[in-house]
């Protein structure tokens, strides 16, 4: 119990019942009586500790869709949370997702409970992590990407919202405008109406509620859309 004091003291609230508190429970050990433990609560509201923790249960989902879990993903795992979290959340993110590993995932149960008690720009975050996760190796498989869309689609992210993160992973001939949610065959005036759609939608304030730490591990994707209507504006010519 002691290696994970942190995920536990604390905040986990809605994710220490449900299919995530089961996961948990084994990782965990010792710290939970199945017997005592409710099934199902469910607030409504999205806790820093409760989106860490199922973020990396997902995570586990992804590594393992290939067949294999690479050196390179945890890697990324670590620098993030080291990056975005400190050394200690690191250290124990990994210690964590190792155990978690070793379970198998109900990837739509787990779904449905992150997407009742976390709100949209939560999960569009925890989906561009996860594109993170999988492109680690440098190529996002066939099998990696077929775990992200079922994990988007259960999440209830909608497709134009799915197809723009993913472009910024998955190199395409419209990326930039895919970002944007825009064809390519879009106005300029329209372009610019999507920017600030999208700015508004992907501003790391919109996670901020979570914390410091999250708010600025989503600077990342703000920072694409702003790249995206950068490279759009330059190729057209307009300011």
């Amino acid at each position: 119990m002691g290696k994970y004091g942190k995920w536990i003291s604390g905040g986990l609230g809605w994710a220490l019942f449900g299919p995530i508190g089961a996961i948990l429970g084994f990782a965990i050990g010792s710290i939970f009586d199945s017997a005592q433990t409710p099934t199902k609560i469910y607030t409504g509201e999205t806790s820093r500790n409760g989106f860490l923790v199922s973020l990396l249960v997902l995570v586990s989902a992804v590594m393992k869709a290939d067949g294999r879990v690479l050196k390179s993903e945890l890697s990324y795992v670590k620098d993030y949370f080291y990056k975005n979290f400190g050394a200690s959340a690191s250290r124990e993110a990994i210690l964590l997702l190792r155990d978690i590993l070793k379970q198998s995932v109900p990837v739509k149960d787990v779904c449905k409970q992150v997407k009742e008690n976390v709100d949209y720009h939560s999960r569009l975050q925890m989906l561009h992590f996860l594109f993170g996760i999988a492109q680690a190796d440098g190529v996002v498989s066939p099998a990696e990407l077929q775990i992200i869309n079922e994990i988007a689609q259960y999440l209830g992210v909608e497709t134009a919202d799915f197809d723009s993160i993913k472009a910024m992973f998955i190199p395409d001939t419209d990326k930039y405008y895919k970002i944007l949610e825009v064809s390519p065959s879009a106005a300029n005036d329209e372009i610019k109406k999507a920017y600030r759609q999208m700015a508004i939608k992907y501003h790391p304030d919109k996670v901020s509620h979570l914390g410091e730490d999250v708010r600025q591990a989503a600077e990342q994707k703000f920072k694409m859309v702003n790249e995206a209507y950068e490279k759009i504006k330059k190729e057209r010519g307009f300011n």
